[in-house]
């Protein structure tokens, strides 16, 4: 559709515990921040990111659209604990119709899902010469996707799209397609989601039950402090405390973080040392991003980077938004980690 005939879209981000949204206005490369919020969710409407309650939800997202100034459509993201995510390679040229029809054929020996039961769609990676194309293909089960499409309808929400949240981030935080294999990892408040991307277009997620709310509380536990006074520490000191090695506030993160730094050391490693055919590495893995709000722990990307001896960072979340030479937007650098599913969404209707 020409860009012109789009209606204007937020990115909505669900999580089981908020709805986050943002929209966008302007030409790409130079967009700055129409409407963003939060809006918190009830405990039990949404779990481990399936929907208990549609009603419920769709109330939600119906205060929602009141705060969003105007917009009334939406890009939006499914659950990556829901998702089925791999990568295959396809004649060059083939057409879509043909791309989907290779792809319920490979669904009988990757996902225990029956295609009928299944939704599923793909981005290209990349052409080879040899092997013709690769596609990254994301697999969710129609049900999951039909009870988000019935939230959104009965807040009178018109859906663009559904996606899983590491395309997302990746297309927030990824630059062209020759892009470094990348592992994302989304370090959110009760779970972490990680996923391998390849030209910014994932290969593989998985989560892990590793959130900061564990390491809040245990600060609060040990310390006898409030939550938000926990959280401060986790931001300013965390894993760096001033208090030397033995601090007790520095124990209590300790475990949490070792457990979180174990599955990405895991996973970085199983992916960096895979072979090829002919031996060579298949999917050399050259960075760590970590976003969520939770990454915002001091220290963080040190101790992970220690683990799995690569460059571990935090990402310019508006990287493909704006310049700040030309805006700054209302949204401060640790709090735009939590934004980055919403970000992502909403570029992608620009």
């Amino acid at each position: 559709m020409p860009r012109i005939l789009k209606p204007p879209a937020a990115g909505i981000d669900i999580s089981d515990t908020s709805i986050k949204w943002l929209a966008l206005e302007g030409q790409p490369g130079v967009m700055r921040v129409r409407t963003y919020g939060e809006e918190e969710l009830s405990p039990g409407i949404v779990v481990a990111g399936l929907v208990h309650d549609v009603p419920k939800l769709g109330a939600a997202l119906a205060e929602v659209k009141k705060k969003m100034g105007g917009v009334t459509a939406a890009h939006a993201a499914l659950p990556e604990e829901a998702a089925y995510v791999f990568n295959m390679h396809v004649p060059d040229g083939s057409a879509r119709d043909q791309i989907l029809n290779l792809i319920e054929f490979e669904l009988q020996g990757r996902v225990p899902i029956a295609p009928s039961a299944a939704v599923y769609d793909f981005n290209t990676i990349v052409k080879h010469e040899e092997q013709g194309e690769e596609i990254g293909v994301v697999v969710f089960p129609r049900e999951l996707a039909e009870s988000y499409v019935a939230a959104f309808d009965a807040a009178g929400l018109q859906l663009l799209s559904l996606e899983v949240e590491a395309r997302s981030i990746a297309r927030a935080v990824s630059g062209v397609h020759d892009e470094p294999i990348t592992l994302l990892v989304d370090f959110g408040r009760a779970r972490t989601g990680l996923a391998v991307l390849k030209g910014g277009v994932p290969i593989f997620t998985s989560t892990v039950a590793v959130g900061g709310d564990a390491m809040t509380h245990a600060v609060m536990d040990v310390l006898k402090v409030s939550e938000e006074d926990a959280r401060a520490f986790n931001n300013d000191q965390g894993l760096l405390p001033t208090e030397g090695a033995r601090s007790p506030g520095l124990e209590a993160l300790t475990g949490a973080a070792s457990a979180l730094a174990d599955e990405v050391a895991r996973l970085y490693h199983y992916w960096d040392t895979r072979r090829d055919e002919h031996g060579a590495r298949a999917t050399p893995v050259e960075q760590v991003y970590l976003v969520g709000g939770a990454s915002n722990l001091r220290g963080l990307d040190d101790y992970i980077a220690g683990r799995v001896q690569a460059s571990t960072l935090q990402p310019d979340m508006w990287r493909n938004v704006c310049s700040f030479d030309d805006y700054i937007p209302p949204i401060d650098r640790r709090t735009s980690f939590q934004y980055g599913t919403a970000i992502g969404l909403a570029l992608r209707g620009v």
